[in-house]
């Protein structure tokens, strides 16, 4: 972990529990979600397809009611969006296919009220930062997926958020592009301190990103295993080969085979 396990937390979640319909027909999809987010961390939830992962990624963007529990930011309580506040980068980039890449950052700023001058100063900043200031008056059908999903985190920042939430951002990319994007990424991250909060399949990408992995249990949605990833930083791929990431994905992956999952319940859909 880095030093920023000790800041104060921004995000904090109490028994937080989602049911779908009633009676003979309830579903659960999430049941007694408690965890903390540090102020500028950067934190990866992993687990099987079903396990209420978006669900509950949704529910901290303040997009799905809770049925149980709480969620707050800055200890206020979540129950719709939060501009300012929060951002969400999902797997699809979400752009305005007739709208620029400046003008898909400026769009939700212009919602806002942000003033023309102001926004397009923010855009520009942004572009700059996720390195396609060359590309501003594009199109995103002339954007490669990996420019796009740069354009969808750029949007995210330019609304100047504490937190980002990310639902398997690079999940439709090909592997070389999702290795850089990682890399770019954690780039981002160190320039701007944001706290980030991101939804992966990948064990690899979840531990070379993150200061701690939350480990999902098949539905109903449960964290098993919170995991404090102590590899330095700054990163690079080098140390994926290492004694101590190999230890660290060993250990979750026991926990998503079954064979360390309270009760023998594991994750072997994954």
């Amino acid at each position: 972990m880095t030093g920023l396990v000790s800041a104060a937390p921004v995000i904090r979640t109490r028994l937080l529990g989602k049911t779908y319909g009633s009676g003979a027909t309830t579903t659960t999809a999430l049941a007694d979600i408690s965890f903390e987010v540090p102020e500028g961390s950067f934190v990866s939830i992993v687990g099987p397809s079903g396990c209420g992962k978006s669900t509950l990624l949704q529910i901290l963007g303040g997009l799905l009611p809770a049925s149980q529990g709480e969620v707050s930011v800055d200890g206020i309580a979540v129950r719709k969006p939060m501009p300012g506040k929060i951002a969400m980068v999902f797997q699809d980039a979400t752009l305005l296919p007739w709208k620029t890449a400046i003008e898909n950052i400026e769009f939700p700023l212009d919602v806002q009220g942000v003033p023309r001058a102001e926004r397009l100063a923010r855009s520009h900043e942004m572009l700059e930062l996720v390195g396609l200031a060359d590309f501003a008056g594009r199109y995103p059908h002339e954007l490669s997926g990996g420019m796009r999903q740069r354009v969808s985190i750029a949007r995210g920042l330019a609304q100047n958020p504490r937190i980002i939430l990310m639902d398997e951002p690079f999940g439709a990319l090909d592997e070389q592009t999702r290795l850089k994007m990682g890399q770019e990424l954690l780039r981002i991250w160190q320039a701007t301190g944001k706290t980030i909060l991101l939804i992966t399949h990948s064990l690899t990408e979840a531990l070379f990103l993150s200061d701690t992995v939350l480990v999902m249990s098949r539905r109903p949605g449960r964290i098993i295993d919170t995991l404090r990833v102590d590899l330095p930083r700054p990163r690079d791929y080098d140390m994926i080969g290492s004694p101590e990431f190999g230890a660290a994905r060993n250990r979750i992956w026991h926990l998503l085979t079954g064979d360390d999952a309270p009760g023998g319940q594991g994750l072997a859909e994954l």
